[in-house]
């Protein structure tokens, strides 16, 4: 049974990711799955959490025993994935291969605003190749509601091999 999901914006801003999960709609889509716990690392944003934490506070216990927690930041979120049995990110390349490499379910979350919004093309390339699902801060309690992990294809670990191939062709070694 599922527990404990994941949110990561990564080192950036992704305030209309916060604003999304910051929500009882949000959290009623993960209850109705049987997550029970929400630990979100929101970023360098302006939005400060308050609807599901008290102004000023960054946990809560919400009905029905489900814990939230938001954080600025912490040193590193790999044990935070490993606990995941859901991640929700970003769709920074580093966060995604991360938490496809531990064989999570993902929903990626492309932040339009950045790098003429290679993000989307990233996510929309791995749910193609049914790696995880795609959405977007309007659509993200859908998601989570419609969200079967067992239906997603495991990331095969690739093989740094075509990286260094490819830079030898480039640099003409």
């Amino acid at each position: 049974m599922p527990g404990n999901v994941l949110v990561t914006v990564g080192s950036t801003k992704f305030d209309e990711l916060i604003r999304a999960v910051d929500t009882h709609i949000f959290v009623a889509a993960l209850h109705e799955q049987g997550y029970r716990s929400l630990f979100v690392q929101r970023g360098d944003g302006e939005y400060l959490p308050h609807v599901l934490v008290p102004r000023g506070r960054n946990k809560a216990k919400l009905p029905g025993n489900f814990s939230v927690e938001f954080v600025q930041y912490v040193p590193s979120l790999h044990a935070h994935m490993e606990a995941a049995d859901l991640i929700i990110s970003h769709a920074g390349s580093g966060s995604l291969f991360e938490a496809l490499s531990l064989h999570k379910a993902v929903i990626a979350v492309p932040n339009g605003s950045l790098m003429a919004n290679h993000q989307e093309e990233l996510a929309v390339h791995l749910e193609r190749l049914g790696h995880l699902v795609s959405a977007t801060p309007d659509t993200l309690a859908r998601a989570v509601r419609h969200l079967n992990p067992g239906a997603l294809t495991p990331y095969p670990k690739g093989s740094p091999q075509g990286i260094a191939d490819a830079i030898h062709r480039l640099v003409g070694v």
